[in-house]
């Protein structure tokens, strides 16, 4: 997502250039310094304490799956997405589970790293040999006992609209961790791995179940011809089995629990529907210092709820690390449904972070 509101941006700047330099260095001091992105790309675990200090004795196993699929549509490249694997890794290890990584055909799957949406943790796993080296031998779904695990963990990317529905593996691994009481999980496309699950009870597991997962308008805001693409849209597939879609504000977190089945809207959900993952199996979420990423999340849905305003108080009475770049996006984002208003107000809190930071 951010990479096209990038170029729009860039377009946007470009534009300002013919009202004069202060304009056009306005907008680009808005955007992190070159050292900004150096210094988290080169983040390695031991510079992560909440990682790698205070681990909890062992409590089990939790199975996060993957995608087999590197290509959609005219030959594009696709797979699953880093972050939302990264994430929910660190912190399901962190609270003492140990992670499997299975995808439909084992091996080496595809994965995708958008640059634009990498922080330290997701640095820190890309970075580190051990974790490379787990990932490039993901367990064979045939070969997944779903007796094993504690929850399992759907992680999204596009290619998971191709090779999740139809899997007799990812049903029973759903449908037998769902009766044994067991929490199922799964973020933005992920969800597509339930859509065809039925209960021995001839019931599907969807069926009346408040669902989230990447919505219609987020999905054609980048794929315009998502529909010919995608054998579905996943909104409309949800639907269509019995969920009640819950939908939250295109491109911030929206969590959705069920019960034992928790579902996450997109890649800025991942944070919060981890922990949800943990404290359902029956333990506290260790605590952890929120990212940047989040703090700009969290700013952002104050002034989708409250207004500029309160988003404003916000900033000013917490004087933490936002990442300032997030909310440009948005704002550039707001500028492109034609929504001027909601534009300006989010380059001002952008600007007001600028100064007080």
């Amino acid at each position: 997502m951010l990479k096209k509101i990038i170029i729009t941006l860039i377009t946007f700047a470009i534009l300002l250039t013919g009202l004069g330099y202060g304009a056009k260095s306005w907008v680009k001091s808005l955007l992190p310094e070159k050292a900004h992105f150096v210094a988290i790309k080169n983040t390695q675990i031991s510079d992560l304490p909440y990682i790698t200090e205070n681990i909890p004795a062992y409590r089990g196993k939790i199975l996060a799956v993957v995608t087999s699929v590197d290509k959609m549509g005219e030959d594009k490249d696709t797979g699953y997405e880093h972050t939302e694997l990264a994430r929910a890794y660190w912190v399901f290890t962190a609270n003492g589970f140990t992670v499997d990584i299975a995808s439909p055909k084992g091996g080496k799957p595809p994965v995708v790293i958008d640059g634009e949406d990498m922080g330290a943790y997701d640095y820190a796993f890309l970075n580190d040999d051990t974790m490379q080296q787990k990932v490039a031998k993901t367990i064979a779904l045939a070969d997944v006992n779903p007796d094993d695990y504690e929850a399992v963990y759907f992680v999204g990317g596009k290619g998971t609209m191709f090779d999740f529905p139809d899997n007799d593996h990812v049903q029973n691994i759903a449908k037998t961790l769902y009766q044994n009481n067991k929490v199922v999980s799964a973020v933005c496309h992920g969800p597509a791995a339930l859509v065809n699950v039925e209960l021995d009870n001839g019931e599907m597991l969807l069926s009346n179940k408040k669902v989230s997962g990447f919505t219609n308008e987020e999905e054609l805001f980048l794929i315009a011809d998502a529909k010919e693409i995608f054998p579905f849209l996943l909104q409309d597939k949800l639907i269509e089995q019995g969920a009640k879609f819950q939908a939250g504000t295109t491109y911030l977190e929206k969590v959705t629990q069920d019960g034992k089945l928790i579902t996450g809207q997109n890649p800025w959900s991942v944070w919060t529907l981890a922990e949800k993952v943990v404290a359902e199996i029956g333990y506290e979420p260790k605590s952890r210092e929120r990212t940047p990423e989040e703090h700009a999340i969290e700013l952002l849905i104050t002034y989708d709820s409250h207004g500029f305003d309160a988003a404003n108080n916000e900033l000013k009475q917490k004087p933490q690390a936002y990442q300032r770049i997030l909310i440009v996006m948005h704002s550039v984002l707001a500028f492109m449904q034609f929504d001027i208003g909601k534009g300006i107000d989010l380059l001002s809190l952008a600007n007001q972070l600028k100064q007080l930071n």
